[in-house]
């Protein structure tokens, strides 16, 4: 036993001294103020496929097959290494397209194995989250309706590369990338093109399995989805815009909790945020961003009941919380302004979105009471509730905007089924977002339609993945599926491009992110409301099972609490009654 706990000791000891970053002698200690370890893991992936190259007759780009194999990141003048050889004549070009298989953050290493020149060659490398992207070109100039692709993370890079040894190219996402020799005459050897690979190296603790498994694959896509943006702070997407943005925060803080747990992310990007906008600014410079921060503050304290976290925003969410009252006036009318934003696809519908923004601000004002009475300020617990009562004298009418209709059965105006019946449940997948179809799903569930949630699930964040998707996208209508080529294949003449065909608003065209956190909540909600497990007590030392199968034949899955891992399974019996298998740590009261 002595034996054992000493074992245990060193490689602690050893895991404690390697989390920090351990220059050389030759750094005095003044670089402690200004040196900081990486705190991503990366890894070196070679791509699974080569999609395309520019020789039919595979005379001037040759053994491709080399590119697929596993490298060392070492360059060789051996005559044994193999290498894919590019070239280029006066009148023809050497592009090659590699396809990795999985959405990535990161980016490109090329090593060499010489080339017909003494002097660098000029490359140009085409980042891409579909096909079309890596083949198509960037809007610098003219600016796609205004706007660049170019202009959060370079995609498109014309460089000179060495005739030996190795480069590294770019930081972005992206699933493909296109290689181009730019130079005529011109021969280079390859020996491996890895993606390099830049994640946090953590634990899926949370796990989700059913009788079917296309909602297995949902769940994880989201998670991962979640998982890429996890980078020194919380991003709403790896292409763009690389940003702590509080409403997209919201989605992706839901799945961290039921996937990773606790994460230093979240407190992290929170911290920030308050740094970039301090009061009297809104978050993100949008008023509804921050009615999205009170509600963050609050899930996250239930989730781990970190007082000394919530103590440190203490003074930002009590100042807050004034802001937000001296807006609201006694006739229950508002000063906040005329931008108010709730998700892209809802903005045309000015009445809907206005409704569903003060229902949004009402959800934020009963977390905010209970924050403020965590915080033992009376005050401005009382504030909350005298603000709500105002804006309850004029609840508006939801305009058959499925955003507004969610947003106002979770904040209590409007019944669950009543929204469900006028607009959610109409016309099912049709209609939802990527950021809000976490909330219509959350109203769905209320009102006990969870065999209908499951159903518009597997239609609507499936169809991402019918079209080719590894992670969830920005925005989707599952409209754009008719007549679309996938992203992982070149679009026939005559048919759509999943990616470059559509997009809107910010996003038009190849800016639309492919990858984009607040599309995850439904890894979150179908945790909370297939495995059913939600939580009552802060810490999650009281938590409730409730499994709602709808029409699958079984569910289970873990769930991660400060206090250890929870382990359900669910099965339904013939008689349609649900038996569940529960294993919960010790310190947890299940009801």
């Amino acid at each position: 036993m002595k034996a054992t706990n000493f074992t245990l000791s060193l490689i602690f000891i050893l895991i404690s001294f390697t989390s920090f970053a351990q220059l050389p002698p030759v750094f005095g200690p003044e670089y402690n103020e200004i040196a900081q370890k990486d705190e991503m893991t990366r890894t070196f992936i070679s791509p699974i496929k080569v999609m395309w190259t520019s020789d039919a007759s595979g005379e001037l780009i040759k053994n491709t097959d080399v590119l697929l194999k596993k490298g060392n990141s070492q360059s060789s003048m051996s005559s044994v290494t193999e290498f894919c050889s590019m070239k280029t004549t006066d009148s023809d070009t050497a592009s090659i397209l590699l396809d990795y298989g999985k959405e990535l953050h990161g980016g490109l290493q090329l090593v060499m194995g010489g080339s017909s020149r003494r002097e660098p060659s000029l490359v140009r490398i085409r980042f891409g989250e579909s096909v079309g992207e890596a083949n198509s070109q960037t809007y610098n100039s003219d600016w796609l309706m205004g706007f660049s692709t170019d202009d959060h993370a370079k995609r498109d890079i014309i460089m000179e590369i060495p005739r030996s040894g190795l480069i590294e190219i770019g930081n972005t996402g992206f699933r493909f990338v296109r290689i181009d020799l730019m130079q005529a005459n011109t021969l280079i050897n390859l020996k491996e093109a890895r993606a390099v690979f830049r994640y946090r190296d953590i634990p899926y603790l949370g796990s989700f399995k059913s009788s079917n498994p296309r909602l297995d694959s949902i769940w994880m896509t989201g998670a991962y989805t979640t998982h890429l943006n996890m980078q020194e702070y919380l991003w709403d997407g790896i292409k763009r815009d690389r940003l702590v943005w509080l409403g997209d925060f919201h989605p992706e803080m839901a799945t961290i909790t039921k996937v990773f747990g606790y994460n230093e992310v979240i407190p992290k990007s929170l911290d920030l945020a308050c740094e970039q906008y301090p009061l009297p600014s809104w978050m993100n410079n949008m008023s509804s961003y921050s009615f999205w921060y009170l509600i963050i503050h609050y899930e996250w304290y239930m989730q781990n009941a970190d007082i000394a976290f919530l103590k440190k925003h203490r003074e930002y969410i009590i100042n807050l919380i004034d802001l937000i009252d001296s807006k609201i006036n006694e006739d229950g009318t508002e000063e906040f302004g005329s931008f108010k934003f709730l998700d892209w696809p809802s903005t045309p519908n000015k009445e809907g979105v206005e409704a569903g923004y003060r229902a949004l601000l009402v959800w934020a004002l009963n977390d905010a009471k209970k924050l403020s009475e965590i915080l033992n300020s009376k005050e401005s617990a009382d504030k909350c509730v005298a603000s709500i009562k105002k804006l309850n004298k004029k609840i508006m009418d939801h305009n058959d905007l499925k955003q507004a209709a969610a947003l106002m059965a979770v904040a209590g105006l409007l019944k669950p089924e009543k929204a469900c019946k006028e607009v959610i449940s109409v016309d099912g997948a049709a209609r939802f977002s990527t950021f809000y179809g976490l909330y219509m799903l959350d109203a769905l569930s209320m009102a006990g339609k969870h065999e209908q949630a499951l159903d518009i699930i597997s239609t609507y964040w499936g169809g991402m993945l019918d079209m080719g998707a590894t992670t969830f996208w920005e925005d989707f209508n599952i409209e754009w599926m008719e007549n679309s080529a996938r992203l992982d294949e070149f679009t026939p003449e005559g048919m759509n491009d999943i990616h470059g065909s559509f997009g809107d608003y910010c996003y038009p065209s190849y800016r639309h992110s492919l990858c984009h956190g607040w599309a995850s909540g439904v890894t979150a909600w179908m945790t909370e409301n297939v495995l059913g497990i939600t939580i009552v007590e802060a810490g999650c030392k009281t938590i409730k099972i409730e499994p709602n199968l709808g029409n699958l034949e079984w569910a289970e899955g873990t769930f991660p609490t400060p206090l250890g891992i929870v382990k359900v399974k669910h099965t339904k019996l013939p008689n349609g009654k649900i038996e569940s298998e529960i294993d919960v740590p010790e310190g947890i009261k299940v009801i």
